[in-house]
């Protein structure tokens, strides 16, 4: 008798295991539709471990946010109406990167894949 109620506790405890290690949906705080599910909305949330990223590129997560004023403009102007704008995720690079050093960068580009006939650097054409 000991021995077949064992048995059963064991049953339910491995069948409450399986039912606990489905993978549970991404759901969105502010829609509540599931994220990657066709028929709820469609919206597609790129996961960063899907998405092979370059040498020294950092990936950003996008998102949808409020743009604008979202409390009550005191003087009335309402010159900043509140909007909802999605951006989309992207790859940004480590470390920062100023005009000067790009221009650098393509100077160093101009006088290293310079044609010499022409006697000075050129510019990339199309």
């Amino acid at each position: 008798m000991f021995k077949s109620t064992s048995n059963r506790f064991l049953f339910v405890a491995v069948v409450v295991l399986f039912a606990s290690c489905k993978p549970k949906m991404q759901k969105s705080g502010v829609t509540g539709w599931n994220y990657n599910d066709k028929n709820q909305g469609g919206y597609y949330v790129a996961k960063p471990k899907d998405i092979k990223t370059g040498p020294g590129l950092v990936f950003v997560q996008g998102g949808t946010f409020t743009m604008g004023a979202t409390q009550e403009d005191v003087m009335g102007d309402w010159n900043n109406i509140p909007r909802r704008v999605t951006v989309n995720s992207f790859f940004i690079d480590k470390t920062e990167v100023a005009n000067v050093h790009y221009r650098e960068y393509i100077h160093w580009l101009e006088n290293v894949f310079s044609d010499p006939q022409s006697g000075s650097g050129t510019r990339f054409k199309a």
